[in-house]
């Protein structure tokens, strides 16, 4: 009861100032976070098989393995790459013509679950299933339905004349989105079917004109109809939200040679510059510019989170480099080795504090 409360209070809020940017996650247990985890214990028996299997089948079967176990996900383009690539080792054209018997096929299999278990470790993905609850939160209630009701008009009422087009129904249902549980029309085509059929008697007059009330009576069963349509076949979204996690940057640590070769410019300009700007300057320069290769957050005054992480990062950097002010720290080495401590220390923050933040999709 006080979960379900606080979550219509923050959609309440949300009405208040409608915003393209994704809520906070806590706001529905509708909100899933897939990291690779759950395919650990796929299990990769694959079906009776009278025959061999090509590649292009076993990817087939592969896709449709992995989808089931992510409730239904179809696969993002980046992360069937990434398996195609694993399991072809780089040649998807022979891959697919060629036939595998049962235990290669099998073995095929693993290497394509692994590749995207391994993918999602790296980049979580944040999904919103859609499965009619959330709506349901309103609809059960009057005073909620009412509220939800009156802020759409309102918002959609730009004239403030009292009065909305019957074909601002599916402006309302855009407004809400899937943060409110209303899945896009490309995800969810029985919308387009949903919305027709409370037209009125079919006669299709978008043009006529609604005060509140009618407005509202029109909202309710389409609302109604929505979710009895996601009860019975729940639909998985994809939310422009990305997850920093440890995994890249610590493979980045790990990796002595990839680390050097991603700094050997930053190390060139450090000695050309160093009379004008201090190490520390230069470090903060680096991450700041090729935050994205090294698996950091983007540095942005709107996520408070990530800015407070930085500035506890760069505030030890500044500490140190005053501690160590010696003829040592100018050489390279001194460099490398204050830049990996740097990235050691937002490393551990980040596995202590995970960050969320805004991207395109």
């Amino acid at each position: 009861k006080n979960k379900d409360k606080s979550l219509k209070t923050v959609f309440h809020r949300h009405f208040n100032n409608f915003s393209t940017q994704v809520i906070s996650l806590e706001m529905s247990n509708a909100v899933t976070i897939f990291d690779g985890e759950v395919l650990r214990s796929l299990d990769l028996k694959l079906p009776e098989l009278e025959h061999g299997v090509t590649g292009a089948q076993l990817l087939e079967i592969s896709e449709s393995k992995v989808s089931e176990f992510l409730s239904g996900l179809s696969l993002p383009p980046h992360l069937k790459e990434a398996a195609i690539s694993r399991v072809s080792a780089g040649d998807d054209v022979n891959f697919r013509c060629t036939e595998f018997n049962r235990q290669q096929a099998s073995e095929k299999l693993g290497v394509f679950v692994s590749a995207i278990a391994d993918a999602l470790r790296d980049t979580p993905i944040v999904v919103s299933i859609l499965d009619g609850n959330t709506l349901e939160l309103f609809l059960e209630d009057e005073d909620d339905f009412a509220m939800l009701a009156e802020n759409l008009f309102t918002d959609l009422d730009e004239e403030d004349i009292g009065k909305l087009c019957k074909s601002q129904i599916r402006k309302a249902l855009a407004h809400m989105g899937v943060e409110m549980g209303v899945p896009p029309l490309s995800e969810f085509p029985i919308l387009d079917d949903i919305i027709k059929k409370h037209d009125g008697d079919g006669d299709g007059d978008g043009d006529e004109q609604l005060g509140q009330a009618q407005f509202a009576a029109l909202l309710q069963p389409v609302l109604q109809d929505i979710a009895n349509a996601l009860h019975e076949k729940p639909i998985t979204i994809i939310q422009n939200v990305e997850i920093f996690t440890t995994s890249r940057l610590r493979k980045i640590l790990a990796d002595e040679k990839t680390l050097k070769c991603l700094v050997e410019k930053m190390v060139v300009e450090e000695s050309k510059e160093k009379d004008k700007q201090g190490r520390a300057d230069l470090i903060k320069a680096l991450i700041i510019n090729n935050g994205q290769e090294l698996g950091l957050p983007p540095l942005s005054s709107d996520n408070e989170s990530v800015a407070l992480i930085y500035d506890n990062v760069f505030a030890q950097l500044r500490y140190k480099e005053k501690e160590t002010a010696d003829a040592s720290t100018s050489t390279e080495d001194g460099f490398m080795d204050a830049l990996k401590d740097t990235l050691t220390n937002f490393a551990e923050l980040l596995e202590t504090t995970p960050v969320y933040s805004a991207t395109d999709l």
